[in-house]
């Protein structure tokens, strides 16, 4: 099999392109030697059936942040087909660099100059054909956006495989290295005979739109006004959709499911109606907010606004031993806090590496929303459920930044802050529906693991011994919670919720499931029992402590293998737990102290 790996600076549209490729067949797979995850898919080209990976985007090769050796390891210990190098037109002065380096390495390969409808705008004429001559190898102009030039580039790619030049032992980096100075008058030469750019690179609209969402004073309150806005648009347009989905859930289990299981025994009914129906139905009809979510999010990255967010909050972040980069993996964070510490080998500075990572688990994860739009949705109005909802993302870049303050002493950072603002751009809507299939491809994943083995656990824990009553004191479930309740009762949460909150230290999908099976209910009769035995302030502390208490298995084994440190990742399960419980008993002891 052909192997083709795509390689670019940060910010080039790499995944894009990677993307549109590869389509919805791409995996993460694991490279021996490698101890870095990468993306690849399996494509045809050419008659051949080819792995397509999408290694991690470097400025050069002597870079010194984990990314950049990942990158350096893989070109000198695997054997490649052809590298197909991605740079952006708009900045090409500055991105040739690294292509002249990799061409030094003797790799066959394909240069693809992306944006070019952006590089047209600002004035930027590349010519191509001399380029490509200068160079000796294909130069192609593509828009990976729009996929303007892709069949071009493939069909390039195509004559090279078949040219059967495998590379495998290449020219030595080390020694590559040693000819900076000839690279870069190399590179000069090139930009001046083959490529225009005008005297000034102004794009007035970005211009005017950054002094207004870049303002000294008005940047920040701005961006937090665009949440609060993107919070309420979710759940005015989700709320219906949720409804919706979970009629249709309840319509399966009455007309299809209750009569199918009517004659079979007592507890298999139970287990597969009241278990692992319940459960995975409570969650499912939540997603149609998650991917509404998702979509609106993918927006908003893709803009280009998250930069100027990471621009206006670095000299806030510098103050707590962190930087701009750290507030974009805290944002990643917000989706999933397993690709945001997995993004942080970016930084060169171990200790700001180790303080990103003990702070990102205190993000209001996509697993995390699902059970607050849950217990909102069951315990407040539709006018104040936005207000709730921002009111816990708040709370959460609130804990975070507690936390760096009180860590950054023990991880001093030296490395200085480098940003690269690009220019606003809006998704096309092919970016915007595939981003929502990855969401429900997670979820279904997720679903098929955590969620039915943790419903079926909880089920199991909730019924038995078969002679009490399901989900009483006296079953598994009961007497678990009772020995909790020392702990849980002053912060407000009973048995039932404990149970949940066990569960969701494997995954915090399961909470929401676990309720539904704990309960023996669904969708609006859930939500009935949830608020006839909880009042507002319990509900509130019950979520304070979901938001900030230990992460989900999968983000603790990330901790783990991305600081190589037991007593880190030990480090990160203990705060976590003992900062939700402290949170939760102010909130919850104050809030009846007042009478609440």
């Amino acid at each position: 099999m052909k192997r083709i790996a795509l390689l670019g600076m940060p910010n080039t549209g790499k995944s894009t392109l990677f993307n549109r490729i590869s389509g919805a067949s791409a995996r993460v797979g694991n490279w021996p030697g490698i101890t870095v995850d990468l993306m690849s898919a399996k494509i045809l080209l050419g008659g051949h059936i080819a792995e397509l990976i999408d290694l991690p985007g470097i400025y050069d090769l002597h870079g010194f942040s984990e990314d950049e050796q990942v990158v350096r390891h893989f070109l000198t210990h695997n054997p490649i087909d052809l590298l197909i190098v991605l740079l952006n037109s708009t900045q090409i002065e500055r991105q040739l660099s690294l292509l002249i380096q990799i061409k030094k390495l003797g790799f066959p390969v394909v240069l693809a100059l992306n944006m070019t409808d952006e590089a047209k705008r600002a004035g930027i004429t590349i010519d191509t054909a001399s380029l490509s001559d200068a160079l000796a190898l294909p130069v192609i102009a593509i828009s990976a956006k729009y996929g303007d030039g892709l069949p071009k580039a493939l069909e390039a790619a195509t004559e090279i495989i078949n040219q059967n030049k495998t590379t495998t032992n290449p020219t030595s980096i080390n020694l590559l290295l040693q000819e900076e100075s000839q690279i870069e008058r190399e590179m000069e030469d090139l930009i001046h005979k083959h490529v225009q750019i005008p005297a000034t690179l102004t794009d007035d609209t970005t211009d005017k739109i950054d002094r207004v969402l870049l303002h000294k004073w008005l940047g920040l309150p701005l961006f937090f006004l665009a949440m609060f806005l993107l919070f309420q648009f979710i759940f005015t347009v989700g709320g219906p959709l949720q409804e919706g989905l979970a009629w249709l859930l309840d319509m399966i289990r009455s007309s299809l499911l209750e009569p199918l299981f009517s004659s079979s025994p007592t507890w298999f009914k139970g287990l597969m109606l009241d278990g692992i129906y319940n459960g995975v139905a409570t969650v499912a009809a939540f997603v149609p907010i998650i991917i509404l979510f998702f979509l609106v999010m993918s927006m908003v990255e893709d803009s280009g606004y998250l930069s100027r967010a990471a621009f206006l909050m670095d000299a806030i972040m510098a103050k707590m031993g962190l930087d701009g980069r750290s507030f974009v993996m805290m944002l990643m964070g917000f989706g999933c806090n397993v690709p945001a510490i997995m993004g942080t080998r970016i930084m060169r500075s171990r200790p700001m590496r180790l303080l990103t990572m003990l702070v990102i688990p205190l993000s209001l994860c996509s697993a995390r929303l699902q059970v607050f739009i849950f217990i909102i949705a069951a315990l407040f109005s539709p006018k104040h459920a936005p207000l709730v909802l921002f009111a816990l993302y708040v709370m959460s870049f609130f804990i975070m930044f507690l936390t760096a303050v009180l860590f950054q002493n023990q991880y001093k950072n030296t490395e200085p802050f480098i940003l690269e603002l690009p220019p606003y751009r809006f998704p096309t809507p092919r970016q915007i529906v595939l981003r929502g299939w990855q969401e429900v491809k997670h979820f279904l994943n997720r679903a098929s693991k955590f969620i039915i083995l943790g419903v079926v656990m909880v089920w199991l824990l909730t019924n038995f011994p078969s002679n009490v009553a399901p989900a009483s004191i006296d079953t598994y479930a009961g007497q678990i919670g009772v020995m909790f309740s020392p702990i849980l009762d002053p912060i407000g949460i009973n048995h039932e919720l404990a149970i949940a909150l066990i569960f969701g230290f494997v995954a915090k999908e399961i909470v929401v499931g676990a309720l539904a099976v704990i309960y023996g209910l669904q969708g609006d009769a859930l939500m009935a029992q949830m608020a006839s035995q909880i009042d507002w302030v319990q509900a509130m502390s019950f979520m304070l402590f979901t938001l900030i208490y230990t992460p989900c298995l999968s983000t603790i084994a990330t901790i783990k293998n991305e600081s190589k440190s037991s007593a880190f990742m030990w480090l990160s399960i203990i705060w976590s737990l003992g900062l939700a419980w402290v949170v939760s008993f102010v909130f919850y002891q104050g809030a009846r102290a007042l009478g609440y």
